[in-house]
């Protein structure tokens, strides 16, 4: 008898697990309900965000690299990046400059900076690689990527020819950008972003005002830092002649998405896209007989670039049954369903509070696995 094979590929429920621990406690509770002709290969996954250093390095059996670095509010964190096949890098903006680095409490998006993912950038240039893959999901920040530039050498100057700093409460003042002393490596290197968002640096539909929220800004810090971002493009974009703040990802990660696309002359990708080829998913999964993948929360936007989507989308090419496995998912899933997911399974079995739900993430995932497997079995 064949036996059945499974693939599991499911992002991270942010705050509470990574991708590979909610892979393995799925695992758990497959194995309770079947150990016998069942054959389970775990790909850790991420779609640009948190993870994605990860979710490549493993899959293609690549290395880590480690080095302290600036976090987002100045502080020193150790970050990781990866290296693999053909000397390529791949790193990930919220490894210096993520969310999860800042307590909810003190999230500052006028002080919050990216300087250390321009620190990163910076070793992996020294180490005379010329492809870099980076993931700019999950940030703190929404200086424009300001900081990475100043990090690579790029100054910032006021009306009265004094320098400034690169955080926004600094860029408030700013008149100019020279870029003479801006690290000439960078312009030799192929640089890819992964990314699931498609914002513009600025307006209704820029990084302030649909991300600012989520990293501390009121309504009023949301217009001020919209004015900041919208001065500091239009003086960069005049300076290199190209109107770059208006291209889709320019806002992505609080606008770092614009400074990679313009100074960096990086070259956008849809994050799940690019990662699903990097670690060869297609190949993987084309003579699985399920497929159960997922992410903390799933709902209709989930069809604009997340992970999960991407991985159906591929598994219908074959006919493989998908079923998402999730923290938390919308009453109305009808985009969800005509893309790819034949089943959603919420982990969440009783009314509970959020902390809750993290702190017993592992049993939760572990109950779901073992309801996927057997609803999967009902159909056989």
């Amino acid at each position: 008898m064949k036996d059945l094979k499974v693939i599991i590929a499911v992002d991270s429920f942010k705050g509470s697990a990574t991708s590979k621990e909610v892979e393995d406690y799925i695992e758990n509770g497959i194995l309770r309900y079947k150990k016998d002709n069942i054959s389970i290969k775990k790909i850790p996954i991420a779609d640009g965000g948190e993870g994605t250093v990860e979710a490549i390095v493993e899959a293609t059996s690549g290395e880590y690299k480690y080095l302290e670095v600036k976090g987002p509010l100045g502080n020193t964190v150790k970050a990781k990046f990866g290296i693999i096949k053909n000397n390529i890098a791949v790193m990930e903006m919220a490894e210096s400059s993520g969310i999860n680095l800042v307590p909810r409490e003190s999230l500052n998006p006028y002080k919050a900076t990216t300087y250390g993912v321009g620190q990163i950038l910076k070793q992996i240039l020294d180490m005379g690689i010329k492809e870099i893959y980076i993931g700019i999901g999950g940030s703190a920040t929404n200086d424009g990527g300001a900081g990475m530039l100043a990090a690579l050498g790029a100054k910032f100057y006021d009306s009265q020819n004094n320098e400034i700093g690169y955080t926004p409460i600094e860029l408030n003042k700013l008149s100019r950008i020279d870029l003479t002393t801006f690290d000439s490596r960078v312009a030799k290197t192929k640089i890819t972003i992964l990314s699931d968002v498609r914002n513009i640096l600025c307006g209704e539909n820029g990084a302030s005002y649909i991300y600012g929220p989520q990293k501390g800004a009121s309504k009023e810090d949301i217009i001020n830092l919209d004015c900041i971002l919208n001065n500091y493009g239009n003086i960069i974009d005049e300076y290199l002649g190209e109107k770059n703040s208006i291209k889709p990802g320019s806002g992505a990660a609080g606008g770092l998405g614009y400074a990679l696309l313009s100074v960096c002359k990086a070259e956008f990708n849809e994050g799940i896209i690019k990662i699903m080829e990097l670690i060869e998913l297609e190949e993987n999964l084309k003579d699985a007989d399920l497929v159960i993948t997922g992410e903390g929360r799933i709902d209709n936007q989930s069809v604009n670039g997340k992970a999960p989507v991407g991985i159906a989308l591929t598994a219908k090419k074959y006919n493989i049954p998908v079923i998402a496995v999730v923290g938390s998912s919308d009453r109305n899933l009808t985009d969800i369903y005509k893309n790819g997911i034949d089943l959603v399974l919420d982990i969440i079995n009783e009314p509970m509070s959020l902390d809750k739900a993290i702190k017993n993430v592992k049993e939760l995932l572990e109950f779901t696995g073992e309801k996927a497997i057997r609803a999967f079995y009902l159909g056989r």
